[in-house]
């Protein structure tokens, strides 16, 4: 009987809201199913010694090149526990999302900062309205996202992380 391994991790993501309101996610999949494709918020693991803050800053430069010049990041509004698989690999990995808004109106999306391999895996980038987010058929993660975002828009940042 075999064990499976499970790679524990703790990442950094951003629900980036423009000025419209709309969210930024990238249309991501698993080289070990590119067939499936979902949609996430920007973000990524921790490098050592980082604190989700700092990675959440790292990972929207590297993904946007958008700069906190750009971005407002506001606190972390939400949190869960993601366990997948990925490339073939098992994790559990600790999430924490930031609230964040563009400073000023940019459409260009610059990704050349991501490494060689998550650039690949990041097949299109798209700003979406909460009505769009409550209509589609497509994967969208974390499970919740439209409503999260809703409550957000309504009633800003909890004060508590709600957890997902």
């Amino acid at each position: 009987m075999s064990t499976m391994v499970v790679r524990e991790r703790k990442a950094a993501r951003v629900l980036l809201l423009d000025r419209s309101d709309r969210l930024l996610l990238f249309r991501g999949f698993d080289p070990a199913e590119p067939e499936r494709t979902w949609w996430v918020a920007p973000g990524g693991g921790l490098d050592p010694g980082e604190d989700p803050r700092q990675a959440a800053l790292r990972e929207l430069r590297e993904e946007t090149g958008l700069t906190e010049a750009e971005v407002e990041l506001g606190p972390v509004v939400a949190e869960n526990l993601a366990v997948f698989s990925f490339d073939g690999r098992h994790y559990e990995q600790q999430q924490w999302f930031y609230l964040a808004r563009t400073v000023r109106d940019r459409t260009h999306l610059d990704s050349s900062g991501c490494e060689p391999g998550e650039r690949d895996q990041l097949t299109e980038a798209r700003w979406w309205s909460v009505a769009e987010l409550r209509g589609t058929t497509e994967q969208l993660y974390p499970q919740g996202l439209a409503d999260l975002v809703a409550g957000l828009l309504k009633d800003g940042p909890p004060v508590l992380p709600v957890r997902l």
